[in-house]
């Protein structure tokens, strides 16, 4: 034998002694001629009571069970009947009774005359993989049984066509269906008839042309029929080459929230009411008392006679002025509390900021200089609402930033697009501003920062953007000037 052969049978002997896999070769007879030493720890046995037996009898002893051995003995005759590789997994007892998972190789070694000379077994302990896995399945069920048993979250997935291809993560504790009632049936069997021909379609699009998820508040249908509120996600279902396949939902119920909100909200009623009657008492009462005043005076002329300054016509006017005064708080408090239908139409905002301006020669303002700076933006997009009520808006607001300029100074009016699918509207003064603990209450009923004001204007914005689903703020600094910063959605 040259140096070479040496080397190399040295080299494979140190391999295999050292391999983290069971090596084990037996002859015709089914006798372990060879075994490394993984082979010694798994079974607890030193190579000398291994070698010469039989593997059958080395591997699964007499207290094991008759099955097994029959089991790995089919495998074994089946590799050298055919004298092909076979492959197969099965329990093993290691040293401490435990069972190992093996995953065993076996080949048969045959000669250059088609004889078999011997078999050669390869097994690779699977037992950490299979208990990982294991703990896997058993996390994923668990986890999945948590989701099937949330009530307030469904999720489920439609393919392009719109069909149910997974309902799951309590779909059916939300909706009432079984997943084998609703599995392959069109999602429009979640929505209202009206919502399935128009706000179904319009999600989908907008989910699709924007490239991550939309969220819209829409109300889904149970399996008996009730409606409910929801916050629907929609996101894209990708292949792994990043094509589109189909649609996840994921469904919130806010019935419980929609519940406070209105609790909340009732509330807000209540406490504005009690607000509202007082300052009603408190604003009509000093009219009132003028006019019955200046009545008394008047039934007791024969007296007012005899005096010097008598003079009706004045007392007449200041009767006239008082009950203007009323008749216009009447008329602001009915603009408060009217909750009609507005007459929704396509807006262009700037075109309503523009149809305003005029407006303001035609009321009582302080005859001062002020400088209008629009920066209106070109192609802003336009807004659903009522123009009627939302001029109203704007003209209280510029009303009030020349009144809170009394010397003169400088109105701004911006317009812009926002990312979020709103138009937003500034509208700036330089005025006097409004004090921090001012700011808490600008929104109430009488409150008011004017002397001569009702405290109504502010209220009345704020409820007719709030009925065109906006928002209006404000911010200001004593001395500086106040922004009021009113967002509309697109339509």
């Amino acid at each position: 034998m040259d140096i070479f052969s040496k080397y190399t049978q040295k080299f494979v002997s140190k391999v295999i002694e050292n391999a983290d896999a069971f090596i084990i070769y037996v002859d015709h007879h089914k006798k372990i001629s060879i075994c490394n030493r993984k082979v010694e720890d798994i079974i607890a046995k030193k190579r000398e009571e291994i070698i010469g037996n039989n593997l059958l009898d080395i591997l699964y002893p007499a207290d094991t069970g008759a099955r097994k051995q029959q089991m790995f003995e089919a495998i074994i005759d089946n590799s050298i009947t055919y004298k092909r590789p076979n492959s197969f997994e099965d329990m093993v007892l290691d040293k401490n009774r435990q069972e190992r998972f093996i995953s065993w190789n076996v080949t048969p070694i045959v000669s250059q005359d088609d004889r078999l000379e011997g078999i050669l077994f390869i097994g690779s302990d699977l037992t950490d993989l299979k208990e990982r896995e294991a703990s896997f399945q058993k996390r994923d069920e668990t986890i999945k049984d948590i989701f099937s048993n949330i009530k307030d979250y469904a999720l489920y997935m439609v393919n392009l066509d719109g069909n149910i291809t997974y309902y799951a993560m309590g779909s059916e504790m939300m909706f009432g269906w079984q997943k084998n009632e609703i599995i392959f049936k069109h999602v429009s069997i979640l929505h209202t008839e009206e919502d399935a021909k128009v706000k179904l379609p319009f999600i989908l699009e907008q989910t699709k042309q924007s490239g991550r998820h939309e969220e819209a508040e829409i109300s889904l249908v149970r399996k008996n029929g009730e409606s409910f509120p929801v916050i629907l996600t929609a996101s894209k279902l990708l292949d792994s080459e990043g094509k589109l396949t189909g649609y996840i939902f994921i469904a919130k119920d806010i019935t419980e929230r929609k519940k406070l909100e209105y609790q909340i909200l009732q509330s807000e009623k209540l406490a504005a009411i009690g607000q509202l009657a007082a300052g009603m008492a408190h604003e009509i009462s000093n009219p009132l008392f003028v006019i019955s005043g200046r009545l008394e005076m008047l039934l007791h002329r024969k007296r007012l006679l005899k005096g010097l300054f008598w003079n009706i016509g004045t007392d007449l006017k200041i009767i006239n002025e008082q009950s203007d005064r009323i008749r216009k708080l009447v008329d602001r408090m009915l603009k408060f509390a009217r909750q009609g239908t507005m007459n929704l139409e396509v807006i262009d905002i700037n075109d309503v900021i523009e149809s305003v301006l005029p407006l303001l020669a035609y009321q009582k303002l302080v005859d001062v200089k002020v400088e209008v700076e629009k920066e209106l933006v070109k192609d802003l997009l336009f807004v659903k609402g009522d123009l009627n009520q939302l001029q109203e808006v704007f003209l209280n607001l510029f009303m009030n930033a020349y009144q809170a300029m009394p010397k003169g100074g400088k109105l701004s009016i911006r317009t812009r697009n926002l990312p979020d699918k709103f138009a937003e509207i500034r509208i700036s003064d330089t005025g006097s501003g409004i004090p921090e603990q001012g700011l808490k209450n600008l929104f109430m009923p009488f409150f008011s920062t004017k002397k001569e004001g009702t405290g109504l204007g502010l209220s009345i914005c704020y409820n007719i953007i709030r009925n065109h689903n906006g928002k209006i703020e404000v911010e200001s600094v004593p001395n500086k000037g106040t922004t009021f910063i009113i967002k509309l959605p697109l339509a």
